[in-house]
C-alpha cells in the first residue's frame, strides 16, 4: 500500500483503488490469500454459513424458474462469488433430493478467475457433484444460455469510491476521499476532485441537498457489473441477495457517515485503514441505483423484498406439503434466515429478468418494488 501510494501522482490514492488492493490485490488481498473461513470461526456470518436451508430455498426458486419457461433441456444457474462452493453443493443436493428432472439437465456454472478458489470449489463439490460444474473466467466467456443467474453477497464486496459533500468556495461541492501517507508515517484521509468523469457524473446526479460534510458512497464497479450482464449472452431471471437500501434509506439523513464497514473476528467497527488486506471491508447497495441502471438496460425489475419474506414465500409450498418433515434443526435454520432480528431484514433481494419470457412474478410485484426503491411504476 505504502509503495503504491508513494508512487502515484501527489501521493494520493483514490479509495476505491486502496479498497481494491485490500481485497483483491493477488497474495495480498482479503479474498486472494486463500479460502477465507466464515462463520463461527471465520470474520463474519453469512446466509450461507447458517446452514443448508438457504440454498434449499434458492434451489426451489430455480425449480420453479425452470417450470415457468416449460422445463427447457438446457438450464444454467450461474453463479458468481461462489467462494468455497458451499451454497453451490447446498443448491446441487437440494435440486437432486427434491427436484430431480431439473436437475438432470442442469449444468452450473460458476463464474471465478482465481484459480485457489476453483480448486476449492471442486473439493467441496467433490466428484460426483464437480461434474455438473463449469468454471469459466468471465461474463465474456459464457455462449448462450438460458437459466438463473445468482448473486449471494457479491455487490457488497465490490470496492467503491467514498465521497464527502465538503463546502468550498462558499458552496457545497462533492469531493472524493483519497487516501495519502501523512509525515508521520501514518495512513489518513483528504478530500479532492473526482478521480474520473464516470464518478463525476454520479455526483452531479446527487444533487447538495444533504448536510456539511455528509460522507457516503458511488458503487461505480457495481454498475459495470451489470453492464457486463447485460451484454452477456445469459437470458433470465437475475437473484441479488445483499446488504443495501434503497436510495431514500441509503442517503438517510442519520446515514451522515456512509455504509462503509471493516469486519474482522465478528467485530464491525469504522476503522477502515486498520490491517488493510487482514480484515473484509465492506459497503451497502444503493438498490435503486441498481435497479435504474437495469432498467437503462432494457431489464425488467421484478422484485425487492427482505430476504425474510422471500424465504418464507420461496420455501412455503414445501412446508406446506404433508410428507415434509420439520426437523428442530432445520427450523432453526430457517428462523435465524428468516427473523427480523437475525438476517431475515439484514438482507434484501433483488430479482431481474434479462430478455426471458420468465412469469415468476405478478405485475402487483413488480409494481410494488418499484414504489418501494423510489422509481415510477411507468418506468417499467
Amino acid at each position: 500500500f505504502r509503495k503504491r501510494l508513494r508512487e502515484a501522482p501527489n501521493g494520493l490514492l483514490a479509495w476505491a483503488e486502496i479498497m481494491n488492493l485490500a481485497l483483491y490485490e493477488p497474495n495480498m488481498g482479503y479474498y486472494r490469500s486463500g479460502v477465507r473461513t466464515i462463520g463461527r470461526r471465520g470474520d463474519f456470518y453469512t446466509s450461507v454459513s447458517v446452514g443448508a436451508v438457504y440454498g434449499e430455498a434458492l434451489a426451489d426458486f430455480s425449480a420453479q424458474v425452470w417450470r415457468s419457461i416449460e422445463c427447457p433441456a438446457d438450464f444454467y444457474l450461474i453463479e458468481q462469488g461462489a467462494h468455497d462452493g458451499k451454497l453451490a453443493l447446498d443448491i446441487l443436493i437440494a435440486l437432486q433430493n427434491q427436484h430431480p428432472e431439473c436437475f438432470a439437465l442442469l449444468r452450473y456454472i460458476i463464474i471465478e478467475p482465481d484459480n485457489t478458489l476453483r480448486e476449492a470449489q471442486q473439493l467441496t463439490l467433490g466428484n460426483e457433484l464437480s461434474d455438473k460444474i463449469q468454471h469459466v473466467s468471465s461474463w465474456r466467456e459464457l455462449g448462450d444460455c438460458r437459466g438463473v443467474m445468482l448473486s449471494n453477497e457479491l455487490l457488497d464486496a465490490f470496492s467503491v469510491h467514498r465521497i464527502q459533500l465538503t463546502p468550498e468556495d462558499g458552496q457545497l461541492k462533492w469531493l472524493e476521499v483519497y487516501v495519502r501517507e501523512n509525515d508521520h508515517g501514518d495512513l489518513t484521509f483528504v478530500a479532492a476532485p473526482a478521480s474520473s468523469e464516470a464518478l463525476q457524473r454520479e455526483l452531479d446526479k446527487l444533487g447538495t441537498d444533504f448536510a456539511d460534510n455528509y460522507l457516503t458512497e458511488i458503487n461505480l464497479a457495481m454498475l459495470e457489473w451489470l453492464r457486463e450482464v447485460a451484454q452477456s449472452k445469459f437470458q433470465g431471471p437475475i437473484l441479488i441477495v445483499d446488504y443495501g437500501h434503497s436510495a431514500t434509506e441509503y442517503y438517510n439523513e442519520e446515514r451522515d457517515q456512509g455504509t462503509l464497514r471493516r469486519f474482522y473476528q465478528h467485530q464491525c467497527d469504522n476503522d477502515l485503514l486498520k490491517g488493510l488486506g487482514e480484515a473484509d471491508l465492506t459497503a451497502d447497495v444503493n438498490f435503486t441505483r441498481l435497479a435504474e441502471e437495469a432498467l437503462s438496460l432494457g431489464m425488467e425489475v421484478c422484485e425487492f423484498i427482505e430476504q425474510g419474506r422471500f424465504l418464507t414465500r420461496t420455501l412455503g409450498a414445501r412446508m406446506s406439503q404433508s410428507d415434509f418433515k420439520i426437523t428442530p434443526a432445520w427450523m432453526r435454520q430457517f428462523q435465524t434466515l428468516t427473523h427480523p432480528g437475525h438476517l431475515g431484514l439484514s438482507f434484501q433481494v433483488m430479482v431481474l429478468n434479462k430478455g426471458c419470457n420468465c412469469p415468476i412474478n405478478s405485475e402487483e410485484q413488480k409494481a410494488a418494488a418499484l414504489r418501494r426503491l423510489g422509481l415510477a411504476p411507468s418506468l417499467m
